[in-house]
């Protein structure tokens, strides 16, 4: 039998050989771990994405609450304020009308006062003039006949000192009924 002779690489051939089935060999490990990172990367940011969809959800939930927390304490401030306004107009009002009323009272009050000043001054000027004329006449009556009893009357005055205080006296007794016959 005849033997063939194979050809034979050299070393240094099967030694490329074996760097370049190493170097493959790399290359695929390398790019499959390169695609489990990519992969991994992928889904920690979709984990991650989702986390922060999460928390904003959460932040807008909580951010909604407070809003319509605010707007429902705004209404209520609003209504509080309204009726406070409603209150104090009508106090205003009210205390407009009372002082009204007693500007009024005191109007009434005043031309009442007035109207019986005027009637007591009428009253007591008529009792004078009555008064004015009564001491006139007197007087008149007793200036006519004076040059006569003068003498008369002083001899009656030093013996009767207590008739003229009487007759002095009888002119006060008179004016009160002046005044009444003035009302």
């Amino acid at each position: 039998m005849a033997t063939r002779k194979t050809a034979r690489k050299s070393e240094l051939a099967q030694a490329t050989d074996h760097v370049g089935v190493a170097a493959r060999q790399a290359r695929t490990a390398v790019l499959k771990k390169i695609e489990a990172v990519g992969d991994a990367v992928a889904t920690g940011a979709g984990k991650a994405k989702k986390a922060v969809l999460k928390e904003r959800d959460q932040a807008e939930r909580s951010l909604s609450r407070f809003v319509k927390a605010a707007e429902a304490q705004l209404k209520k401030a609003e209504a509080q304020l309204k009726n406070a306004g409603a209150s104090a107009r009508k106090s205003v009002v009210a205390a407009e009308k009372k002082l009204a009323a007693k500007q009024r009272a005191a109007a009434r009050d005043l031309a009442r006062l007035q109207a019986n000043a005027e009637r007591k001054a009428k009253a007591l000027k008529k009792a004078v003039e009555k008064k004015a004329a009564a001491l006139k006449k007197a007087a008149s009556a007793k200036a006519k006949p004076a040059p006569a009893k003068k003498a008369a009357a002083k001899k009656v005055v030093a013996n009767k000192p207590v008739a003229t205080k009487v007759a002095a006296k009888a002119p006060a007794v008179k004016r009160p009924a002046a005044k009444q016959a003035a009302k």
